[in-house]
């Protein structure tokens, strides 16, 4: 049996499988992701959509290097009231990004596909509503300066490590706040013979 690729660069959908015991190796895309999600923001386009796209995307090119390989894309979009948020690019960008979302609630949309020869073999798509709590000016400067990879994901916080302290609640799926909707996914792995059954 053929292990499975990754088409994604993240470190936490990376331990995710690792912990899952899915044998994979991962090719990283190349794929501006931000530019793709500014764009498709600017036309409006569906959160859900834009992380589908960005899903398939990834998996269909690194499919056209490996044909016969299960090849598994994934992204994840941040809507805050209709607004498709970025990556930021520095420390004074996630502060002020992390000011807007304190306090409220937002999106984060989960897309994965898997495809073999451009073929799309399944699609899934999941949707967590994450509450940010009233934190203090005090505790957002610390978090900041003891959280070197704030700026590595999208919100600017990894809710497996420190960046939970962020939040008072979250609703939908922990796996997929994380970055990839596991347990679908294993199901789908074992319909297609990649994990045993």
């Amino acid at each position: 049996m053929m292990p499975l690729v990754l088409a994604s660069a993240s470190t936490s959908r990376v331990r995710l499988l690792r912990a899952a015991a899915v044998s994979f190796e991962v090719i990283v895309p190349a794929v501006d992701e931000e530019a793709e999600k500014i764009a498709a923001g600017r036309t409006g386009t569906a959160a859900s959509e834009i992380a589908c796209r960005l899903a398939s995307t990834k998996a269909s090119q690194v499919s056209s290097s490996r044909p016969r390989r299960h090849v598994l894309g994934a992204d994840q979009v941040l809507e805050l009231d209709g607004e498709i948020i970025s990556k930021c690019g520095t420390t004074a960008d996630a502060a002020a990004l992390l000011l807007r979302l304190r306090g409220r609630a937002h999106e984060l949309v989960t897309a994965a596909v898997l495809v073999v020869g451009q073929t799309e073999l399944w699609r899934h798509v999941e949707r967590c509503q994450l509450f940010m709590r009233e934190f203090s000016d005090a505790f957002l400067a610390d978090y900041l300066s003891n959280a070197p990879s704030a700026l590595d994901c999208v919100g600017c916080y990894q809710i497996e490590g420190p960046g939970v302290q962020l939040f008072e609640r979250i609703d939908g799926d922990y796996f997929s706040a994380l970055g990839l909707p596991l347990v679908p996914l294993l199901a789908a792995l074992r319909a297609h013979g990649l994990v045993r059954t």
